[in-house]
């Protein structure tokens, strides 16, 4: 299954969106309920694209999540990235039952990043052949941002003093360091933070 060009349909960006708990203005005020149910054939049918998912186990459970959008309410909702995670449970035939969390990332109406925890056990579609690593979700995210702001690979590594193999290698899907994250956010007119999030840095990681 392959997350990309997949589009949420706008119950589902509501329901990964929707957050009680937030805080305005300092002030408690819950907004308006959303149908959280939603969320269950979303993600059966994601786990379902797997080839290899067990179909006798699907979600039946989803709590609200803790949305991190990048950007602030005067950048373009189409640009903005949505990471989110949703706990719940999944239940198989027989009655058993594990915890659930799915991490979701999305942009404007895009699926870019979903990748589940199952119990002890984390998994997510693949895209590279059997064998090879699997690209970070980083590098069509930044083919994705380039494109939306007319920057060719050459003039974002003029721009930004990398080298051209470093740009090509980027938008294969290698996830890049600190510095690099730094570096491209300024090209991008992002904060530094907002491209650590997309590029799964947000931990401190140095890789």
């Amino acid at each position: 299954m392959e997350t990309a060009n997949r589009a949420l349909t706008a119950d589902v960006i509501a329901a990964l969106r929707y957050w009680p708990g937030v805080i305005w203005g300092g002030q408690k005020d819950p907004p308006d309920p959303v149908d959280m149910a939603v969320l269950l054939p979303f993600f059966n049918q994601t786990l379902q694209d797997l080839p290899w998912w067990n179909r006798d186990w699907k979600v039946d459970r989803v709590q609200p999540g803790h949305p991190a959008e990048t950007g602030d309410h005067r950048c373009d909702p189409a640009v903005r990235f949505t990471e989110v995670s949703i706990p719940g449970t999944v239940a198989s035939g027989n009655g058993e039952s594990l915890p659930f969390v799915a991490k979701v990332g999305f942009a404007g109406d895009q699926l870019i990043r979903f990748q589940a925890k199952i119990g002890d056990v984390v998994i997510g579609p693949a895209v590279a052949p059997a064998g090879r690593s699997e690209p970070h979700p980083f590098g069509r995210m930044l083919i994705w941002l380039m494109d939306q702001r007319g920057i060719p690979g050459r003039d974002m590594a003029r721009a930004a003093g990398l080298s051209m193999s470093t740009i090509h290698i980027l938008r294969r899907g290698h996830n890049p360091n600190l510095l690099q994250a730094r570096l491209i956010a300024g090209i991008l007119d992002m904060s530094e933070a907002d491209v650590r999030v997309i590029a799964g840095l947000d931990d401190g990681s140095t890789q």
